[in-house]
């Protein structure tokens, strides 16, 4: 049967979502652009037209991931309600026992950045991005009287580090550590930032 043709973004966005799948699936070092046309049925060449080199093929990719992130991320900080409220429903989403999808993903893209400048500059504009959102709202929160918070970007590099640091130890050692006791974790943290019980963060 005939392939469907598909404008050029279409495209692109159907290999952006393959090379994903395949990165997820082998990770970075041992991914082909052969494999990323395999998934596809398509030539190696048509991968190549588009991106020209695998490297710049997995920057897009990982490009390509993080703004669903981003944009879903949003949609949680810019829901109706407390600051609190918010804050406490994006880290949840983002702990790695959470619904946020593809640690795996990016644990392969932080250590494959160490080599390949394109792809840590990916990298680096999600982390900041993620940073400079989480400020935003416990700012927010503070202004409105809601909590005490003398220094929101810090308090938002504090939290990602924690919640990049559990998304490692559980990614690599399934298993290793209770749910329960992951989630008390980060409630205990973003209770400490804000200065509240762990108590006041559920009300």
């Amino acid at each position: 049967m005939a392939r469907v043709r598909l404008s050029v973004e279409e495209r692109r966005e159907e290999l952006l979502r393959a090379a994903v799948g395949q990165i997820e699936q082998r990770g970075v070092a041992a991914l082909r652009v052969a494999d990323v046309a395999a998934a596809l049925g398509v030539s190696n060449a048509l991968v190549i037209y588009h991106f020209a080199t695998k490297e710049k093929l997995v920057a897009a990719a990982f490009a390509h991931a993080a703004a669903a992130d981003l944009a879903h991320l949003r949609k949680l900080l810019d829901r109706r309600g407390s600051a609190v409220k918010r804050l406490r429903a994006a880290i949840r989403w983002y702990a790695p026992t959470g619904q946020a999808k593809g640690w795996k993903l990016w644990i392969e893209g932080w250590a494959a950045s160490l080599r390949e400048p394109a792809l840590r500059d990916v990298a680096q504009d999600l982390d900041q991005q993620w940073k400079a959102a989480l400020t935003e709202v416990i700012a927010q929160g503070a202004d409105a009287g809601e909590y005490v918070c003398e220094d929101p970007p810090g308090a938002a590099w504090r939290l990602t580090a924690l919640l990049d640091g559990l998304a490692v130890q559980m990614t690599s050692y399934a298993g290793a550590l209770p749910r329960k006791s992951m989630l008390e974790w980060v409630d205990d943290a973003l209770a400490r930032e804000l200065g509240l019980e762990r108590a006041e963060l559920s009300r």
